[in-house]
């Protein structure tokens, strides 16, 4: 395959970028994306040019690193795929594909197309974690979880933190993000301390962070490569109303 590649090129968060255009020959239909930028970079160092720098990790759709708007999609145009996922098959021959990081205020450009989300992170410090005592673990069969309530978590928990939620909010919010990391530990026993100051906190963080309003447009939930729903906000909002009005009393 050949194609032309426009690259958002930035120095840094207090420098202008821009998009490059790049010529690219001899693309494997069966390369992912990622590794079609390594190709890109090979040829970019070869022709002692600065490579372009993105993030990645894992390489197989878990850590949540390969963050990339790809033609105005986040993690490109296959749903329910990450960036690292996303085969060059899915474009056509000669196509020109636009490159950039992801668009918010919470996550500044660090070079090209890295961004800091480390935000993300600071809201999970805020409230994402449970009570646990020191010592041996308690036996798993000690504390009966109802079947519904545990495919509930484990659908939130599926959540990865990629951030494309935000990239793709027209608002730049985390509800999608934040309603996962709180549902997937409100649903479950070992939650339940921390279920009231959990909602309020990690809510608060976000406000503290810079992210947008929810305004339930959607397009969160299409963009999350793990297919997170909707519904889990409308479940953290009610969770939010809970923890308010006990808070109230």
């Amino acid at each position: 395959m050949k194609l032309t590649l426009r690259v958002w090129r930035q120095e840094n968060a207090s420098r202008p970028g821009r998009m490059q255009p790049y010529e690219i020959d001899g693309v494997s239909r069966d390369m992912s994306f990622l590794e079609m930028l390594d190709v890109l970079n090979e040829k970019l160092i070869l022709d002692g040019e600065d490579p372009v720098a993105f993030d990645h990790d894992c390489r197989e759709g878990i850590c949540g690193a390969c963050s990339l708007m790809i033609d105005g999609e986040a993690h490109g145009p296959e749903k329910k795929t990450t960036t690292c996922q996303l085969h060059m098959r899915s474009f056509r021959d000669g196509a020109t594909i636009d490159v950039e990081p992801w668009r918010a205020a919470a996550f500044p450009v660090v070079k090209d197309l890295v961004v800091d989300r480390s935000a993300l992170d600071r809201v999970i410090q805020s409230g994402g974690y449970i009570t646990a005592p020191t010592g041996a673990a308690p036996e798993a069969h000690a504390t009966p979880i109802p079947k519904p309530a545990a495919d509930l978590a484990f659908e939130n928990a599926e959540c990865i933190g990629c951030g494309a939620c935000v990239a793709a909010c027209p608002n730049g919010s985390a509800s999608l993000f934040t309603a996962a990391k709180i549902n997937h530990l409100n649903t479950l026993p070992q939650g339940a301390p921390e279920r009231e100051t959990r909602v309020l906190t990690m809510l608060q963080q976000t406000d503290a962070e810079g992210f947008g309003g929810c305004t339930l447009t959607g397009e969160c939930a299409t963009a999350c490569p793990k297919g997170i729903p909707l519904a889990s906000i409308a479940a953290m909002n009610k969770e939010w109303l809970r923890a308010q009005r006990k808070a109230s009393r």
